[in-house]
């Protein structure tokens, strides 16, 4: 279709088809990123539904539907808004959970029957992340000890209870724990399970018409554990039903239990309401590890194994390896492993060259927080500038550059690297990182800044 047609048909997008709708999304798409984007990535994807402001595409891999989920998601969003004002989100899932709704839909229409109003669904629960093999310190002491007494409580003592830190620093594990000790509690009704699939479930509910279930399925239960609440950031439809589910259950004294990766307050693209709500009860922080934590961390692992590991490696791994403790995990293990396969003895030595790439990239790793410091620091600007909208040139040109730095130093991707500048696109980011990259070879003082900056990062 030529780009005039294109328009043209735009302008009667109320008239258009969903699936049509769908053919005019990929053409504006092509004319941004090109035909081999398009043949990679877009082309695959099936259109399947579109209901109550959210559509449903289908893709034939999780890997395919995971790249445009992390990648071009909010590009499509924002075509297709162009097109229908009235979308407001777009769902991928693969073909295996397309041919799994539409079963159940049918099993649905075949059987007539009326669901359960009460269920026990745990999700998958690892053996391992229980409260017994948490190990506690100064850094996560106030939300082990929140956990617990959400269990051992007899009424509920505050709600929600909302755990939140980064990656890998042990929110799913005190969720799987709390999971782990309810679940032995036969007489408490539990639904576990991750926003996103919260989502799918809302999702499929909508498609099939069976909202009246899903509301009755989440709204009759006494524990709802919501894990990774950020992945429904900007879901208004998701948001809206999660934001009269929890009502409900608080009203009614049920006890919600919520994960993130942020505070409440620093939830971009979650409403204020919810935002409010959320932090209504108790906020509990798990913050990055102390070297004394990750060595306990370290000791209790080797306890369970039958090599002995000598007090150094564990010391200098415990030095070495701060960003996270499933990164940590994963060292020890690999030492392990290559002891226990190649038959290498563990000595300091052989840590080392088993685990150069790993302690490399702990050396060199940056932060895209510590980016903005340095770089607000070094053109006296202030840090929120770096996540405000202001546009005068004494602003933008210290945040492209903090921008461009974050995508040289540090492996995040261009709309992660957005959503730590206040939520912009990912489309500004590649043109701020152009833009310096083109000002580097013609501007000597911004060169020498540039310069300047990676020595005090790196």
């Amino acid at each position: 279709m030529a780009e005039g047609a294109l328009v043209g048909f735009l302008g009667a997008s109320s008239e258009v088809l969903p699936h049509k709708q769908w053919d005019l999304v990929s053409c504006r798409f092509q004319q941004e990123y090109g035909a081999a984007v398009v043949r990679s990535w877009i082309k695959p994807l099936t259109f399947c539904s579109s209901a109550s402001g959210i559509v449903t595409l289908s893709a034939p891999t999780p890997f395919l539907r995971d790249w445009v989920v992390n990648n071009y998601a909010h590009r499509l969003v924002e075509f297709w808004q162009e097109i229908d004002s009235a979308v407001q989100s777009i769902i991928i899932v693969t073909a295996h959970e397309q041919s799994f709704w539409d079963t159940t839909a049918r099993q649905n229409a075949q059987d007539n029957t009326e669901s359960p109003s009460r269920v026990n669904d745990f999700g998958a629960l690892d053996p391992k992340l229980t409260f017994e093999n948490f190990i506690v310190g100064k850094p996560n002491e106030l939300a082990y000890a929140a956990a617990r007494r959400v269990v051992d409580a007899v009424t509920v003592a505050f709600n929600p209870l909302f755990l939140f830190g980064g990656v890998g620093l042990g929110k799913t594990h005190l969720m799987h724990a709390i999971a782990w000790k309810i679940r032995n509690n036969q007489s408490r009704q539990v639904i576990y399970m991750s926003a996103e699939k919260f989502m799918y479930q809302f999702v499929r509910a909508v498609r099939f018409k069976d909202t009246m279930t899903f509301k009755e399925q989440f709204r009759s239960i006494d524990v709802l554990m919501i894990d990774d609440i950020q992945f429904i950031c900007g879901k208004d439809s998701t948001q809206e039903e999660f934001f009269h589910t929890f009502n409900a259950l608080v009203d009614n004294n049920r006890q919600v239990i919520v994960s993130a990766d942020k505070s409440p307050s620093d939830l971009e693209g979650m409403e204020e309401r919810m935002r409010s709500r959320l932090g209504w009860g108790l906020v509990a922080d798990i913050h990055p590890t102390t070297y004394e934590l990750r060595l306990g961390i370290l000791q209790s692992k080797v306890q369970n194994s039958s090599l002995s590991i000598p007090v150094k490696v564990l010391e200098f791994l415990a030095h070495k390896i701060t960003s996270n403790v499933r990164e940590l995990e994963g060292a020890l293990n690999r030492v392990i492993a290559n002891a226990q396969l190649v038959g290498r003895e563990i000595t300091l030595e052989n840590t080392q060259d088993v685990l150069k790439d790993l302690l490399r990239a702990n050396d060199r790793r940056v932060t895209i927080e510590e980016i903005q410091r340095k770089v607000a620091e070094h053109y006296s600007v202030r840090l929120t500038d770096m996540h405000s909208t202001r546009r005068s040139n004494q602003v933008v040109r210290p945040r492209q550059i903090a921008m461009y730095l974050s995508k040289v130093l540090t492996p995040a991707s261009l709309p992660e690297i957005g959503r730590k500048f206040g939520g912009r696109d990912h489309t500004t980011v590649m043109h701020a990182v152009k833009r310096i990259d083109a000002l580097i070879g013609s501007d000597p003082l911004l060169s020498e800044d540039v310069r300047l900056l990676k020595r005090m990062l790196v």
